[in-house]
């Protein structure tokens, strides 16, 4: 093991001592505090308008986590679209595509090379047979698939929990079973952001199988909002298939 994988995992244990007596994670508390510094700065120019965020004629679902590395994001994207599916709905999603190659907007098919989709994106429309874009920007990303696709009503967002410009109606944190760790931001902690949202209200779901997830409910929400409330909670209780 090199010695970055080595401090990643110390770093990790640090993390997750829930104490937070670890050495580690005090010696970076001053980085945890400018970056916290600059996490708050940034949502209030995405409040006030300095900073653009879309909204999309369609409604929009985020699921994402508020802790570093992967918490089962993908598998509860996957879970949503095929419950909305289900119910009538015809989703859309829209990913980064973390690791693919190239940054610009593309449709994920059957056909599509993984180098160019990112791995959870092809696994998303491999399994839900939902119309996928990847792209750097999720608001172009979704506004090419609103246009390729016209008939999707809905969209749901693999991992953009942070991603501002895209304006929301449901948020869904995902969280393992690790939970918050010591409650710290990065680097001191694993949290992305602050938690709770200030901005939202907070309910505390199981979800299939090994998933933990934290149901956020925008207090501004539009009117759709309802029926995507009773809808998530509908796939949170309802076992996988």
């Amino acid at each position: 093991m090199g010695l970055a994988a080595r401090f990643s995992q110390r770093l990790q244990k640090a993390w997750y001592r829930a104490d937070g007596k670890d050495w580690l994670s005090i010696a970076f508390l001053d980085a945890s505090w400018i970056y916290g510094s600059l996490v708050k700065l940034r949502k209030k120019l995405y409040a006030s308008g300095v900073l653009d965020s879309t909204r999309i004629p369609v409604p929009v679902i985020v699921v994402g986590n508020v802790i570093a590395g992967g918490a089962g994001k993908t598998p509860v994207v996957m879970e949503i679209v095929r419950h909305l599916q289900g119910k009538g709905w015809q989703p859309g999603v829209v990913s980064r595509g973390y690791g693919r190659q190239g940054s610009g907007v593309s449709e994920v098919t059957a056909t599509t090379l993984v180098a160019q989709s990112g791995d959870e994106p092809a696994l998303i429309h491999a399994t839900t047979g939902a119309p996928v874009f990847v792209g750097a920007s999720r608001v172009d990303a979704a506004l090419a698939l609103l246009a390729a696709h016209p008939s999707t009503d809905i969209i749901v967002c693999d991992d953009g929990l942070q991603h501002l410009a895209l304006q929301r109606d449901v948020a869904v944190c995902v969280m393992d079973e690790r939970g918050l760790g010591n409650g710290r931001l990065q680097p001191a902690g694993p949290l992305r952001e602050h938690w709770p949202y200030n901005s939202h209200t907070g309910i505390r779901a199981q979800c299939p199988s090994f998933f933990y997830c934290t149901v956020a409910i925008l207090k501004k929400a539009s009117p759709c909002s309802a029926s995507l409330r009773l809808t998530l909670c509908a796939v949170m209780a309802a076992p996988s298939p």
